[in-house]
């Protein structure tokens, strides 16, 4: 699964701390998303859309074959 949380984060100079806290986790775990290693759960995934202001879609994709 891709994601555009880095780039969302950069246009907005929020730190993945300030995500993380933003959303209720850690930043282990927004790094382990951004990096592709984890999945996030559905609740994580419109938590970080909502911070975004923009669908699950807009963040998340699924690649070829997923």
């Amino acid at each position: 699964m891709k994601n555009r949380i880095r780039v969302e984060r950069a246009e907005r100079r929020m730190t993945q701390q300030q995500l993380a806290e933003a959303v209720g986790a850690s930043r282990q775990t927004i790094n382990a998303i951004e990096a592709g290693k984890f999945v996030p759960s559905t609740v994580l995934a419109l938590k970080i859309a909502r911070q975004f202001e923009k669908n699950v879609e807009a963040i998340f994709q699924l690649e070829e074959g997923e």
